[in-house]
């Protein structure tokens, strides 16, 4: 059921909150590498199939596959290893740790994964120089602006070298010029990375940075493949 060569993919996912249904027969895949922007109005179920893909949320019934794992087989502390290691996240405020350095914020899954510190923030510094931000590394979140505090969560998201990255609308608190920035450097560097990115964007200015486009309406994807 899983689509040749996928790393990630979702199978006929059906989740319902009460009596709202939030996917309704969803599938899903992506690929090594690929980057597909997911669409659709709010309520449609963004959100929810992100979160399944992710392994945060468990669907009523469906299957989500990483790598030949269904994550709804694994232990919960199975799935957030998981996402310590090999999934990396970006939300639309960053949600950075205040009371950290720039710098720390980006070590910081390498921290949790046992890096020690002066490793973790070398290798930090090397991601916050390809993102344009290592000059704020010894800043705080809240002494820099969105645009930069974004790239520094971008960072973060890819300090792990993780297989997958999450972005839930990335660009959403930016304005234009800094959302064109962040979406350049993200993608330039997760496929040079060979990352596959998972992108939930309702702009389409945004999505226009993807490989693919799913679009989710009334719980369901549909696949809108563009030529590249």
């Amino acid at each position: 059921m899983t689509p040749a060569g996928s790393l990630l993919a979702a199978h006929d996912l059906h989740k319902t909150y009460g009596s709202t249904p939030a996917l309704d027969g969803a599938s899903f895949s992506v690929h090594p590498g690929e980057v597909v922007a997911v669409m659709g109005p709010s309520g449609s179920g963004k959100s929810t199939l992100l979160h399944c893909l992710a392994g945060i949320v468990t669907p009523d019934s469906g299957t989500v596959t990483y790598g030949g794992r269904e994550l709804s087989a694994m232990s919960d502390a199975g799935r957030s290893a998981l996402r310590r290691t090999d999934f990396g996240f970006v939300f639309q405020f960053g949600q950075l740790v205040p009371e950290l350095t720039c710098v720390e914020n980006v070590a910081l899954p390498l921290r949790l994964n046992g890096v020690k510190r002066k490793e973790a923030e070398g290798t930090a510094l090397e991601w916050m120089a390809r993102l344009e931000v290592d000059d704020v590394a010894a800043k705080r979140p809240g002494e820099v602006s969105g645009g930069q505090g974004q790239r520094v969560a971008v960072a973060r998201a890819l300090v792990a070298t993780p297989k997958v990255v999450f972005a839930d609308e990335p660009t959403g608190a930016l304005d234009s010029l800094n959302g064109e920035r962040v979406m350049e450097l993200l993608t330039e560097s997760a496929r040079t990375a060979g990352t596959a990115v998972v992108l939930v964007t309702h702009e389409a200015r945004v999505a226009a940075y993807s490989d693919r486009d799913v679009v989710v309406r009334d719980g369901r994807c549909r696949d809108l493949e563009y030529a590249v």
